[in-house]
């Protein structure tokens, strides 16, 4: 590509916003060439200088051309996730092997290494700013931990075993996209949808429609399965749509799309890495950049954890059990009738339906009523503004700070589509820094998979829904609300992986608060706000099978940090026995054998979360704690959040996560909060 088309790629442009609306197929390889041509330039010059290295003729170059780099591979991977083409899909894993290998040989160079190393022994290391020093100590952690020093003769090996877990995990979550995409069921007769929501039938109406068919269709996507399983009275159908969900990307679909040999070969490439680093298996070495000092301090948190979580479950177990046998006439309860059952007895127990809530929920009102929690909790404002975007129903709003300051900036994309990775994330689109012009204003990618506007009436989402918009937008103002100025402790950079989850966990709690709800809710008919009586019988529901709810995760948990750590990949036993020993252990709801969950649990072999899927349970502990302080001085109380802001959001990775929350709470975090949270207690 010549130069007149390289200046006018705007996968290059970092003057701004990313140009959406410009970017296609085309400009990637052009963009990720150039720019890792530039970086190997800068690195080479670097790791050659003869000068004593400093913050400003060695570290901020390096930053300087990572921040680029990231920048412009941020807009195709998150484009890759949102809008997936084949164009975008061939051009994303085209370049993702380049990145991997230009980072793996960034984190091997020697004499880069011996640079940092050379810095850190300087005199001028201790008159950096803590946010520097503590950039330099991870940096150094991080050769150690790409092969910096490893032989010689192992580089190669761990080079190529580094590229290839990248596009194994690029493959794994395409497997889950397509086989989650190409299921279709197209149904015909309306007695076959009896009790499913007329929203959603609305939807799958619709849907069929569009692909020129009468009756109703349904898919995998998130808000098309869950009614069904929910609501619909037909069990054959509910069965047909969770054996489709739950046999994803596994030897019951087309071969192509099957993940099995894929999780093996993930395994053991992760293992054979982390032996050449030194460590007895990946899960500790996972834990190198990790709150959690051990996999067995990690084992014993979920054991003690699952010791006071199981009771508890098996209490709501039998309950459900009894109920579907005696009003159901479900004798032999099956994975297809858990939430079919649950939801039935919680509209008998609490006298309200999730349906019934959801009327109170339109996407404005949401949004409103999560923005205002924010204007008042941390004395920002929020407004929606103008940017391109890569789909329509793409928005871009701003916070500026109480003297109008621009302190941040998001992208929201909420609806589910298809060539839409299922699920809901924050990613980073530019990361604050201080920069010669200035300080870089920090935006965000907020993205869901909620239930579109159906007809004229506007999106309705589930109290479930409304949490999950707080967890990621928790995220998002932990990468918005940093004060940081050094790259790479600015936001969620820096921070351990058990800790991440703090600000989205924390900020799910909200969602339970009267003052808070009442304002954010807006019957989509009526116009009615939510009653008083309605929120009380919410609120005597909170608490509705968390025993169960809890050991799935800590079931999900354990079976990640043992696939890691003690397991042999290269056994007799698989990932598949693997499970069924641990739910042994902690499970009470048991699915049936031909379930495929490691096929598709994407979090820790596509996502980032290999031996850290513990964090979520983890995190949830310093959130619930965190929170209590609120609770204590009132909610809303704007002091709490200023400090909550100060001691947690703002210091990114700067610091220890540990040190943030003792410096926010006082102490030291108490897992008794996250019990009574969770109506655990006794």
């Amino acid at each position: 590509m010549n130069d007149k088309a390289l200046q006018d790629n705007p996968l290059l442009d970092f003057s701004g916003l990313p140009r959406f609306d410009e970017v296609k197929a085309a400009h990637v390889t052009p963009a990720i060439d150039r720019l890792l041509d530039q970086g190997r330039a800068i690195l080479e010059q670097l790791a050659s200088a003869t000068e004593t290295p400093t913050w400003e003729n060695f570290v901020r170059p390096m930053e300087d051309m990572e921040e680029q780099i990231s920048r412009a591979w941020s807009q195709v991977s998150h484009m890759n996730a949102v809008v997936n083409s084949p164009e975008l899909r061939e051009a994303y894993n085209d370049n993702l092997p380049k990145l991997t290998a230009f980072y793996a040989d960034l984190s091997q160079d020697e004499r880069l290494y011996a640079r940092f190393r050379a810095l850190r022994e300087s005199a001028g290391y201790t008159s950096l700013s803590p946010a520097q020093r503590k950039i330099v100590d991870n940096e150094l952690r991080d050769f150690r931990l790409g092969g910096a020093e490893l032989p010689e003769a192992q580089k190669a090996r761990f080079k190529a075993i580094q590229e290839e877990l990248s596009t194994l995990s690029a493959k794994f979550e395409e497997n889950l996209l397509d086989t989650t995409n190409d299921f279709s069921l197209y149904i015909d007769q309306a007695d076959t949808l009896r009790g499913i929501p007329q929203d959603a039938l609305q939807a799958a109406q619709d849907a069929a429609r569009e692909d020129g068919k009468t009756g109703w269709k349904f898919t995998l996507h998130f808000p098309s399965y869950m009614p069904v399983l929910q609501y619909a009275d037909d069990r054959a159908l509910r069965e047909q749509l969770y054996r489709a969900y739950a046999t994803r990307a596994s030897e019951f679909g087309k071969p192509e799309w099957d993940n099995t040999a894929l999780i093996s070969s993930i395994l053991k490439l992760r293992h054979e890495a982390a032996v050449m680093l030194g460590y007895r298996n990946y899960a500790e070495e996972s834990l190198a950049t990790k709150m959690a000092e051990s996999p067995a301090q990690v084992e014993e948190f979920l054991q003690t954890l699952a010791k006071r979580a199981k009771p508890f479950a098996e209490r709501d177990m039998q309950e459900l059990r009894e109920y579907a046998a005696s009003k159901l006439g479900l004798t032999d309860l099956q994975a297809w009738d858990i939430a079919y059952a649950s939801e039935k007895l919680r509209e008998e127990k609490y006298a309200f339906s999730d349906q019934e809530v959801k009327q109170y929920f339109p996407e404005e009102q949401v949004l409103h009523g999560l923005f205002k929690v924010t204007e008042t909790i941390f004395g920002v404002h929020v407004r929606k503004s103008k940017a391109p975007v890569w789909h329509d129903n793409a928005e871009f709003y701003e916070i500026t700070d109480h003297q109008g300051k621009l302190v941040g900036q998001f992208y929201l994309d909420l609806y589910a589509r298809n060539n839409k990775r299922g699920g809901a994330w924050m990613d980073e689109a530019i990361t604050r820094r201080k920069k010669s012009h200035g300080v870089e204003t920090p935006v965000a990618f907020l993205t869901c998979n909620f239930s579109a506007p159906v007809g004229d009436k506007p999106a309705l989402f589930t109290h479930d829904e409304v949490i999950t918009m707080f967890h990621e937008f928790g995220h998002g103002l932990h990468h918005m609300l940093t004060q940081v100025d050094d790259y790479g402790v600015s936001g969620i950079k820096g921070v351990e992986w058990d800790a991440v989850e703090l600000p989205s966990q924390f900020m799910e709690n909200f969602c339970w608060e009267w003052d808070v709800l009442r304002h954010m809710t807006k019957h989509v008919e009526t116009g009615a706000q939510l009653p008083r009586e309605l929120f009380d019988k919410m609120i005597a529901a909170k608490n509705f099978q968390a025993g169960m709810q809890t050991v799935r995760q800590i079931e999900f948990s354990l079976f990640d940090m043992r696939l890691h750590g003690d397991f042999d990949p290269n056994g007799s036993k698989t990932s598949l026995d693997l499970i069924e020993e641990v739910r042994d252990e902690v499970a009470v709801v048991r699915p049936p054998k031909w379930n495929r969950f490691p096929n598709n649990f994407s979090h820790i072999f596509a996502g980032g979360y290999g031996a850290g899927y513990y964090s979520y349970k983890w995190a949830e502990v310093l959130s619930a704690d965190a929170y209590s302080l609120f609770e204590e001085n009132g909610v809303l109380s704007e002091e709490t959040g200023r400090r909550f802001w100060n001691e947690i959001l703002a210091q990114g990775g700067s610091r220890p996560a540990l040190e943030s929350f003792i410096a926010f709470r006082g102490r030291a975090p108490d897992i008794d909060a996250l019990l009574r949270h969770n109506g655990m207690t006794t």
